[in-house]
């Protein structure tokens, strides 16, 4: 049996589900979309007077950030949970380390 930490296994690779996809990819871009559609109906207005163009540019520049923190916080938690395998491969070689005295990646002697 081979005790090297750092060997591929045979776990399939993880891929996300259709709700996974939908909430990474496709809830920002269709609150992306939904922003840029205001935007258009508002033609861009701003004005010190609220009046119905004014509103619709701002609420489609809110959804537009919004848009981009939804992708944020996925990006995030994808890099997260990268860091905790990367840890966890760490941990894995040190407990291998403590077993054999060498690293797992070192050629023995």
């Amino acid at each position: 049996m081979d005790d090297d930490p750092t060997r591929q296994t045979d776990r399939p690779p993880r891929t996300g589900g259709p709700l996974l996809a939908a909430t990474r990819i496709w809830l920002p871009i269709a609150i992306a979309i939904a922003g840029v559609v205001l935007l258009v109906i508002g033609h861009g207005r701003y004005s010190a007077l609220a009046d119905t163009r004014s509103l619709e540019s701002a609420a489609g520049v809110s959804l537009l950030i919004v848009a981009i923190i939804v992708w944020m916080m996925n990006w995030m938690y994808r890099l997260s949970l990268s860091s905790n395998e990367e840890r966890e491969q760490e941990e894995e070689a040190r407990r291998y380390f403590e077993r054999t005295g060498r690293w797992p990646d070192e050629e023995p002697e």
